[in-house]
């Protein structure tokens, strides 16, 4: 493979593996460009949105290379945003041949996530501080905790089988609504009172798409307008989507007799 075709392969190897992992659009375009102009083709061009990278690079001798990557999935993993930052720096500092930052692109790519237990006792904890902040009691955050250490583990098995945003931020807004009333009925039955909403809120927050809304502000803020519409669509989605989940259980429980909300 020449060297050219190797380095448009590179560029968009890396903006595939950022943008999967949740870094910003022009994070994205400045790691192409910083890795082109390293490796001596300064006339490379990148195109980016959400979903799709597209690499162009003129060849001295004429003609293009072009590389084009679509991204299926994206979550939220920046050790690999921080890595592949990392090695950028270092490409452009003229301290990695090419060779090697393909194997350390490898390297990085293979970084594991944060160990199950870790991710459940931290959404469990989440969930509590952000109830007892939301004006809960130290009662509303316990109940919360539990709902967070039945939450991240649907989150996890939901995203291992591929289920689409809409559908897995509906079928876990639903959980957190059951387990929230679930958990003031047993609160109650031992003489505690409970807040449902407080537990409701705590519950919810991690799935709030907080990094969505925030890219798409840097998105627009950069004028990178598609992309920026499109993360804002994507997180009134996800809004729409977790309402339409609690609003259901709610609304449910208020029918069955015997239930008090």
């Amino acid at each position: 493979m020449a060297q050219q075709e190797q380095v448009a392969r590179l560029a968009a190897d890396a903006a595939q593996l950022l943008l999967e992992s949740g870094g910003e659009i022009y994070r994205v375009q400045q790691t192409i460009e910083h890795i082109g102009r390293a490796y001596g083709a300064p006339d490379i061009h990148a195109y980016v949105v959400t979903n799709a990278i597209f690499v162009s690079l003129e060849k001295s001798e004429g003609g293009s290379v072009n590389e084009m990557r679509y991204v299926r999935t994206r979550s939220v993993h920046l050790s690999r945003v921080m890595a592949v930052n990392a090695l950028s720096r270092r490409i452009a500092g003229g301290a990695v041949s090419l060779e090697q930052a393909q194997k350390e692109l490898e390297d990085v790519r293979s970084l594991p996530a944060s160990a199950v237990w870790l991710q459940v006792f931290a959404c469990g904890v989440g969930t509590a501080c952000f109830a007892y902040l939301f004006g809960g009691t130290a009662w509303d955050a316990f109940a919360a905790f539990w709902v967070g250490l039945v939450l991240q583990p649907f989150v996890l098995f939901l995203g291992k089988n591929g289920a689409g945003q809409f559908i897995s931020n509906t079928l876990c807004a639903v959980l957190v609504a059951m387990a929230s009333v679930l958990m003031m009925q047993m609160m109650r039955l031992v003489g505690v009172t409970c807040s449902l909403d407080k537990i409701i809120i705590g519950g919810i927050i991690p799935l709030v798409p907080g990094i969505a809304l925030t890219n798409a502000i840097r998105d627009v803020a950069n004028s990178d307008y598609v992309s920026g519409t499109i993360r804002a669509a994507e997180a009134l989605l996800i809004a729409v989507s977790i309402a339409l989940g609690v609003g259901f259980v709610l609304k449910l429980c208020a029918l069955i007799p015997g239930v008090v909300l």
